[in-house]
């Protein structure tokens, strides 16, 4: 008996792309990028890699989908890369398709399977080698290319455009003031220590995500600011679709702003993806040996905070908590025990997930994936079934994730799977549990 069907889904930045390519307009770009774009790292991974299997249990995709090898980390590599290889990119436009919905649609890139590779072979590079093929042949998933395309207009993802940005910020200091009277949200503040970093989903979505950073750094006593022209969003999707050339410009304008303000460092918002493409991907992509200027999570930030006693804490969150470690900041940047410090101190009841820290699951969001859009929620839902066991196992009521993929991810995991459970960024039980000084009260 065969293995079951994969479910047909109708996608115009897949279908119609497909009908308008041929075999050798898709052989010239495969070449050119493997002859221009890839070098010693892309050949050694190719050539170490025995085909032993060993990276299948790191992936939710595999286990979630009753151990497919279609969906294991080497069977990804199979299905796409070595056969374009193998046939020196002389492949068909449907096969194209097939590639761009595995690598983006059926991979997070989160490198959790790179952890489980006895050589240490990075799986998650060799599926982004697959996207940036599928970029430049314009094979890239609907909703994932308009978030592009509003990155390449308004240099944000959501098509924000500047009144709107300086508007929303008015907007929520008022309403930050009417909690702390002392909330400001600066606006090109030159020499602040603070340059405060968020994604295009705030302003748009989440407003009130900026009015807590202002009461909470109206507390603390920080001196910050946020810019009022581009550079304020650093979600950065492109880095996703496989369009370098606009995650380029995405992380020039970000610090460039920065260095306007002549700011002494970035803090970035919490967001994953974010982190990941102004601290890594960016720089390496612009040819900097390093950022220009010092960037730190919130996760960093909060710790500090926290532990110099310039936020006190009231009294402790006592609702049951977990936490959802994201990828990009805990297996990317080692901030794993930092998280859970920051939670142990403002809560009283924190469950911790099995596995966890860099061994945790992908929130099965991230790496743009949640992006591609609608049509393939209930894929991606159902390709994290085993998220959904282990976050029901902790039996908590409040999972805690610092990060706005997994935040919309872990959303839909309880929603598809019923769990009963909640969502909460770190500042919204920050906000619930810090010491406000009464001089600062209204």
């Amino acid at each position: 008996m065969g293995l079951p069907a994969i479910p047909i889904v109708s996608d115009l930045g897949l279908d119609e792309t497909a009908k308008a390519l041929n075999t050798e307009q898709i052989a010239t770009v495969v070449n050119r990028i493997l002859d221009q774009e890839t070098a010693a790292r892309f050949k050694v991974y190719l050539n170490t890699c025995v085909h032993c299997g060993l990276c299948s249990d790191a992936c939710h995709w595999f286990l979630s989908n009753d151990r497919d090898p279609r969906f294991s980390p080497v069977g990804k590599v199979k299905q796409t890369l070595w056969e374009i290889i193998r046939k020196k990119g002389h492949v068909s436009p449907e096969f194209m398709k097939d590639c761009s919905r595995i690598a983006h649609t059926e991979c997070n890139v989160c490198r959790r399977c790179s952890m489980y590779c006895p050589f240490g072979i990075d799986i998650a590079y060799l599926l982004l080698v697959v996207r940036r093929i599928c970029h430049e042949l314009g094979m890239v998933p609907q909703f994932l290319q308009d978030t592009v395309n509003s990155h390449s207009v308004t240099m944000n993802q959501m098509w924000v455009k500047q009144d709107e940005w300086i508007d929303t910020l008015q907007w929520q200091e008022e309403e930050a003031k009417g909690e702390i009277k002392t909330s400001r949200i600066p606006l090109d503040k030159e020499g602040a220590d603070v340059f405060y970093s968020v994604i295009a989903p705030e302003p748009k979505i989440l407003a009130q995500l900026i009015g807590n950073i202002a009461q909470i750094m109206a507390v603390a006593k920080v001196d910050w600011t946020m810019p009022s022209l581009d550079g304020w969003d650093n979600s950065n999707m492109a880095m996703y679709s496989g369009d370098f050339e606009i995650m380029g410009r995405v992380e020039r304008a970000h610090y460039e702003s920065a260095l306007k303000l002549k700011s002494r460092r970035i803090v970035m918002g919490e967001c994953g993806h974010a982190f990941r493409g102004a601290a890594y991907d960016g720089p390496k992509w612009l040819g900097w040996r390093e950022p220009p200027i010092p960037l730190i999570h919130a996760v960093d930030f909060y710790h500090e905070l926290l532990t110099t006693g310039r936020i006190k804490i009231a009294k402790k969150f006592e609702t049951p908590v977990t936490v959802q470690e994201p990828c990009n900041i805990v297996r990317g940047r080692g901030l794993g025990q930092k998280l859970r410090e920051i939670i142990s101190m403002v809560c009283e009841d924190f469950r911790l997930p099995e596995p966890g820290l860099e061994h945790n699951y992908c929130c099965g969001a991230g790496g743009g994936t949640i992006n591609c859009g609608p049509p393939w929620k209930t894929s991606r839902v159902k390709g994290n079934r085993v998220k959904a066991e282990q976050l029901a196992a902790t039996k908590a009521h409040i999972i805690i994730t610092p990060c706005h993929n997994c935040h919309s991810g872990i959303e839909d995991i309880i929603s598809g799977y019923k769990l009963g459970m909640h969502v909460k960024f770190f500042s919204e039980i920050l906000m619930e549990v810090m010491e406000v000084p009464d001089e600062l009260k209204c």
